[in-house]
């Protein structure tokens, strides 16, 4: 009888927490995991003190970035608009809202709103202390 008890003790306690679990107001979706940038180039963190910073980026239909690289690791995630990335060898990558990329570090790319409306993408850096985040190519 106690076996019976402890065990139905059991399965109601597993019950509460599948339907805690499925009830609760908080869901987490991976947007991004990767080794890689896009262009499948392996990501090392600079040495140094580390730094992040967050930025929103808008891009007007039609603007392009210039070439420009990033010296450090960055990630991107696009809230509105059609995001065009370039690589000076042709290689292409769109992004659409909704979607996320690591970017290339150390490689000259240009960015393009091929879209009707502004492109706002949020791209956060994960460099160091005193570290330029972009640099345009001269």
């Amino acid at each position: 009888m106690r076996f019976l008890c402890l065990t139905i003790s059991f399965l109601i306690f597993s019950l509460n927490q599948v339907s805690a679990q499925q009830e609760s107001p908080i869901h987490g979706t991976t947007i991004l995991e990767t080794t890689t940038s896009w262009d499948g180039k392996p990501l090392q963190y600079p040495k140094g003190e580390a730094k992040v910073t967050g930025v929103l980026i808008e891009i007007a239909p039609g603007a392009e970035t210039g070439w420009h690289l990033h010296p450090a690791p960055n990630f991107g995630y696009v809230l509105e608009g059609m995001l065009e990335v370039k690589l000076e060898d042709g290689q292409a990558k769109q992004l659409n809202a909704g979607e996320a990329l690591a970017e290339v570090v150390n490689t000259y790319h240009n960015g393009k709103n091929i879209g009707d409306i502004p492109v706002k993408i949020v791209v956060f850096y994960a460099g160091i202390t005193d570290q330029e985040l972009t640099k345009m190519k001269e």
